[in-house]
């Protein structure tokens, strides 16, 4: 899916990390959110209330998930999921652009 189509925009940015990682969220016609954002390089630690799944457009980064000791590279579109919960680390080495959807 290339767009979302039927959905709001919350107008106030989301922005974290010395405005380093910033995103927008939308809403859906059935009240599920997601969020739009971008990350420019740098370590974060990002932790979550429920399950979430990073759907990466675009970027470099590494990702330490929970119960994992290794980290994962991530060059080109994929996805992951964080449980609720819990912390994850990323080392983002360029801009990387980002979905971020919210299961209860």
């Amino acid at each position: 899916m290339s767009q979302f189509d039927n959905v709001s925009v919350v107008k106030k940015a989301n922005v974290y990390f010395d405005g380093k990682v910033t995103s927008r969220t939308v809403v859906f016609e059935d009240g599920t959110k997601v969020t739009l954002g971008i990350m420019l390089p740098g370590e974060y630690e990002f932790g979550t209330g429920v399950k979430e799944i990073m759907d990466i457009q675009a970027g470099e980064l590494s990702v330490l998930l929970p119960g994992n000791d290794e980290w994962q590279d991530i060059t080109e579109p994929t996805k992951f999921e964080v449980p609720a919960n819990a912390s994850f680390k990323l080392k983002v080495r360029t801009v990387t652009d980002y979905i971020c959807s919210y299961l209860s």
